[in-house]
């Protein structure tokens, strides 16, 4: 196994869409998946980029994505929110992770930023205790609120 880790380019964003999916399946979710191709080129690649990721390679395949955009906390200032992050399953246990997860954190370093956030699955054990290993903090005092495209188009304003 050779593995590298670099920047993300346009051209991986087919791969990359599939490693959402596969991580989406992971998560039971797989449905929820709603993004395109042409979202994720024009978000990424256009005038003002919204995201950012770096990639994992095994000898030029790619294996694993660390996906991430800048956060701002009206109390603590800017921090890298890292929105996905997914390792192939047959890649898992084998160091690419931690490869992967340290270039992220070297990013947040280079930016100087405040910090990184992520959010994690309360049943996924295997992931909460790879964030364990880097002391991390693991929350359960915040819930999660969203409203969708849908949701925000039939909301009617006063």
């Amino acid at each position: 196994m050779k593995i590298t880790i670099r920047k993300g380019i346009k051209k991986d964003l087919p791969n990359v869409l599939n490693l959402i999916k596969e991580l989406a399946e992971y998560e039971q979710s797989l449905n929820e998946v709603s993004i395109t191709l042409q979202e994720l080129e024009d978000d990424g690649f256009g005038k003002r980029p919204w995201y950012w990721f770096l990639i994992a390679e095994d000898d030029n395949k790619i294996i694993g994505l660390s996906f991430y955009f800048i956060r701002y906390s009206t109390w603590k200032g800017k921090f890298l929110y890292l929105e996905d992050f997914f390792i192939k399953s047959e890649y898992r246990n084998k160091g690419v992770g931690s490869l992967l997860f340290e270039e992220t954190i070297e990013t947040c370093q280079k930016l100087k930023l405040n910090g990184m956030m992520w959010q994690v699955l309360d049943w996924n054990t295997p992931a909460i205790n790879f964030y364990k290993k880097y002391n991390s903090e693991i929350s359960n005092k915040w819930l999660n609120g969203k409203l969708t495209k849908s949701q925000i188009k039939n909301i009617k304003i006063s």
